[in-house]
C-alpha cells in the first residue's frame, strides 16, 4: 500500500475539499459514534468554565447536534445558542427557541455581529486551511470575561489505529490509517494542531488557559467510528493507491467480528478566558 498517489478536489469556492464531507451518507453514523465517544468530556469542560443558565454561546462548526442540544439544555429560555457550520444538514435538527442554527464559514465569512460568553468549537480548526484567522474571530467574538473552548485532535501524539500490534490484521489497520492521515495532511489538515492551542491561546491573550487530552481506546464507539470512517471514504484510499478494495473489506470485517483493540487520536482541549478589562 502507498500514498504516492492523492487525490485532492476543490469545492465550489475554489478551496482544497473536506475530506469528511458532511454530505455523505456515513456522516450521520461518524457524528453519533464521536457524540458517544467524546460528549462526556466536551460536556465536563464546558461546564468547567461555569457554563449556566442564561449564557449566550457560539459553537463553531458544529457538525452534529448532540453538544448543541446540550447546550440549549443549559442556557435555558433566557440563553442562547448560536450554532454554525458551512453544511447545516445535520444540526438542523437541533434547532430551537433558543437555538439558532446558521450556515457559516469561519475562516471565510464575517463574524456573528455579537459577542458571546462561550465560545467553543470541536475537530474543526485542525481541518480549516486559514486557521489562524478562525482562532482570531473565535477570541474576537468573546466578552470581556468570555471563555474559549477548543478541542481538537493530535494524531501524531498517537498515529495507530491498533497500538497493540500482535499481527496482520492490526498491520492492515496501522497502513489504513497512515493512509488516510495522508490524505488528510495532503488536505491542509494540521494532525499536530491540538497540542500547539495552549500556547496559541496565551498569543492570543487568553488568562487562566489549560487543557489536557483524552485518548479513547478499544471502546464499542471506537469500532463504529472506523467503520463509518472508511466507509466514507473508501473510494479515495482505493483510488489513492492506499488499500485495496478487498483490503478495505477485510479490514471492516476485522472490526465487525471485533478482532482489534481500537483506537481513536487523542482529543486535546484548551481553555482560556478573555480577559475582563482589555
Amino acid at each position: 500500500m502507498s500514498a504516492d498517489r492523492l487525490l485532492v478536489t476543490t469545492d465550489e469556492r475554489g478551496h482544497v475539499s473536506y475530506l469528511l464531507d458532511n454530505r455523505a451518507r456515513a456522516a450521520g453514523r461518524r457524528f453519533e459514534a464521536i457524540a458517544e465517544l467524546f460528549d462526556a468530556s466536551t460536556l465536563r469542560h464546558l461546564d468547567g468554565v461555569g457554563l449556566t443558565a442564561g449564557w449566550r454561546c457560539w459553537e463553531v462548526g458544529a457538525g452534529g447536534p448532540s453538544v448543541v442540544r446540550a447546550l440549549g439544555e443549559r442556557v435555558g429560555p433566557g440563553g442562547r445558542v448560536l450554532a454554525t457550520d458551512i453544511d447545516v444538514s445535520w444540526v438542523g435538527a437541533a434547532a430551537g427557541p433558543t437555538v439558532e442554527v446558521r450556515r457559516h464559514d469561519v475562516a471565510a465569512d464575517a463574524p456573528p455581529a455579537e459577542v458571546f460568553d462561550l465560545v467553543h468549537a470541536r475537530l474543526v480548526l485542525v481541518h480549516v486551511a486559514d486557521r489562524d484567522r478562525a482562532l482570531r474571530r473565535m477570541v474576537g467574538a468573546l466578552r470581556p470575561g468570555g471563555w474559549l473552548v477548543v478541542e481538537d485532535a493530535d494524531p501524531v501524539l498517537q498515529p495507530l489505529s491498533c497500538p497493540d500490534v500482535r499481527g496482520p490484521e492490526e498491520e492492515l489497520a496501522n497502513a489504513i490509517r497512515t493512509g488516510f492521515r495522508a490524505l488528510l495532511a495532503e488536505r491542509g489538515a494540521d494532525l499536530a494542531y491540538g497540542r500547539k492551542l495552549p500556547r496559541l491561546f496565551r498569543e492570543a491573550g487568553l488568562v487562566d488557559v489549560g487543557a489536557d487530552a483524552y485518548f479513547p481506546l478499544a471502546l464499542p464507539a471506537c469500532a463504529t467510528l472506523e467503520t463509518a470512517t472508511i466507509e466514507h471514504v473508501r473510494e479515495t484510499l482505493v483510488a489513492a493507491g492506499i488499500a485495496t478494495a478487498e483490503q478495505i473489506d477485510r479490514h471492516l470485517d476485522n472490526v465487525a467480528r471485533d478482532r482489534l483493540d481500537l483506537a481513536q487520536p487523542p482529543m486535546i482541549s484548551a481553555w482560556g478566558r478573555r480577559p475582563s478589562a482589555d
